[in-house]
C-alpha cells in the first residue's frame, strides 16, 4: 500500500484545472496522468506546462492509459452529470466534481446510486470550507466562543460584465451555468450550512441588472434558520467596475466574527480575541495562474481524498452534505420563481436551474466513435 499511487486525469482545461494540478502534485500518492479538452489548445497547453499527455476525446484517453483510478470533472456545470455517470457506468473511475458538483438535487442523488452500485467513490470540491479564517470561526461555534447564532449575513459584490459572459455560450445559462448564487455564490451557500447549521426556509428576490443574460445576476434573500436565527443574503456580479467585497458575518450572543477577502480568506473582525485576525488570515496573491481566487483549499481537499484512499479516513463532505447544500441553493431559485417562502425541508427543484438543453450539451460532447 505504501508504494501504491492513484493516477488522476483531468477533464476540461480552464483556468481552474491548472491549480487542481499542482494541488494533486503537492499530495503524497496522488499524481496527474494527463489531461483532456474538446479545445485541442487548451489541453496541449497544460500539457506543454506540465508534461503530461494531452487528448481531446476522454474515451481514448481512458482506452490508452488503463492506469487511470480517477477523473477530475472540470467541464461546465451543466456537463458534470452526464460526464459523470458515463465516466463511472462505462469506465469505472472514481470522480473528482468541481462545483456546484451537479446542476440539480435528483442528478446528485442518481450519481450518487450509481457510485454505490459501482464500488466507486464521488469527492465533491467545497475547497473554501479549509480556509484558515472558515476553520477558526468554525472551532469557535462548536467551542461556543461566539455564543447562538442570532444572525447570519452574506454579502458578495462582484463585477462580472458582458465580456465575461460572452466567453463561452454555456456561460449565464440556466442549463449549464446558473446565475450569481450557483456560481459565484455557491461556496457562500455551502458556508451558510457548515457553520450556521440547516437553513429553514428562504425567501429571494432574483433580478437580471448588469447583462444581457436570461439568469440572475443579483439576488437579495432572507432566511431562518431552525434554531430560530435569521439571516440575509446579498449576490451580485453586477458590481462595477470591479469586485468589490465577498463577506460573511456571523452575530453571535457572545460576539462578532466576520470573514471577508477574495475567498472568505480574511478574518477581519474576531471581538473574542482580535488579535487572532491576522493569524487566521491567508494572502492568496502568491498563488500563481490567478490561484487567489480559489485559495489554497484544493490541496487540503487532495490530502484528504489521499488520507481517505489509503487510510479509510472518512471524507469530510458526504452525499447528505453535498445534497443539503444544492437542495438549498435550489430553495433559493424556487423562492424567486414563486415569488413566496419556499422550506428547505420540502426539497424542492427549480423548473429552470439544471433544466435540458440538448443543443448547448452537443458543444461540449465527445462523439462516440465508431468502428
Amino acid at each position: 500500500m505504501e508504494n501504491k499511487k492513484y493516477h488522476i486525469a483531468i477533464i476540461g482545461c480552464g483556468r481552474i484545472s491548472g491549480h487542481h494540478y499542482r494541488s494533486i502534485e503537492n499530495v503524497p500518492g496522488l499524481s496527474v496522468s494527463a489531461v483532456c479538452d474538446l479545445e485541442e489548445d487548451k489541453a496541449k497547453a497544460y500539457s506543454d506546462e506540465f508534461g503530461v499527455p494531452y487528448y481531446t476525446d476522454y474515451r481514448k484517453m481512458f482506452n490508452e492509459l488503463a492506469e487511470i483510478d480517477i477523473v477530475v470533472i472540470a467541464t461546465p456545470s451543466g456537463m458534470h452529470y452526464e460526464h459523470a455517470l458515463e465516466i463511472m457506468n462505462n469506465y469505472g473511475k472514481h470522480i473528482i466534481v468541481e462545483k456546484p458538483t451537479f446542476m440539480r438535487p435528483d442528478q446528485l442523488k442518481e450519481a450518487y446510486r450509481v457510485a454505490q452500485q459501482k464500488g466507486l467513490y464521488i469527492f465533491p470540491v467545497f475547497q473554501n470550507r479549509y480556509n484558515k479564517a472558515v476553520q477558526r470561526v468554525k472551532k469557535a461555534l462548536a467551542d461556543g466562543e461566539l455564543g447562538e447564532i442570532r444572525i447570519m449575513n452574506v454579502r458578495l459584490r462582484w463585477c462580472r460584465p458582458q465580456r465575461y459572459y460572452d466567453l463561452s455560450p454555456w456561460r449565464g445559462t440556466y442549463s449549464h451555468d446558473g446565475g450569481a448564487i450557483s456560481n459565484q455564490g455557491i461556496h457562500h451557500i455551502d458556508l451558510l450550512r457548515y457553520l450556521g447549521g440547516e437553513v429553514e426556509k428562504v425567501n429571494a428576490i432574483m433580478r437580471t441588472l448588469g447583462a444581457d443574460i436570461e439568469v440572475e445576476d443579483s439576488v437579495v434573500a432572507t432566511f431562518t434558520y431552525d434554531n430560530g436565527a435569521i439571516g440575509s443574503l446579498e449576490v451580485t456580479t453586477s458590481a462595477r467596475p470591479d469586485d468589490f467585497e465577498a463577506s460573511l458575518s456571523i452575530v453571535g450572543s457572545k460576539g462578532l466574527a466576520q470573514l471577508g477577502g477574495i475567498a472568505v480568506n480574511k478574518l477581519e473582525v474576531f471581538t473574542p480575541n482580535p488579535e487572532e485576525c491576522i493569524k487566521y488570515s491567508d494572502d492568496f496573491s502568491d498563488l500563481p495562474d490567478r490561484g487567489r481566487v480559489y485559495g489554497r483549499g484544493h490541496q487540503k481537499m487532495y490530502e484528504d481524498i489521499a488520507s481517505f484512499l489509503f487510510n479509510n479516513t472518512p471524507y469530510p463532505v458526504s452525499q447528505d452534505d453535498s445534497f443539503g447544500s444544492i437542495s438549498l441553493l435550489h430553495s433559493f431559485y424556487v423562492s424567486a420563481e414563486k415569488s413566496d417562502w419556499v422550506k428547505t425541508t420540502d426539497q424542492v427543484q427549480s423548473d429552470k436551474l439544471g433544466r435540458s438543453n440538448e443543443e448547448l450539451s452537443n458543444l461540449y460532447r465527445t462523439e462516440v466513435q465508431l468502428g
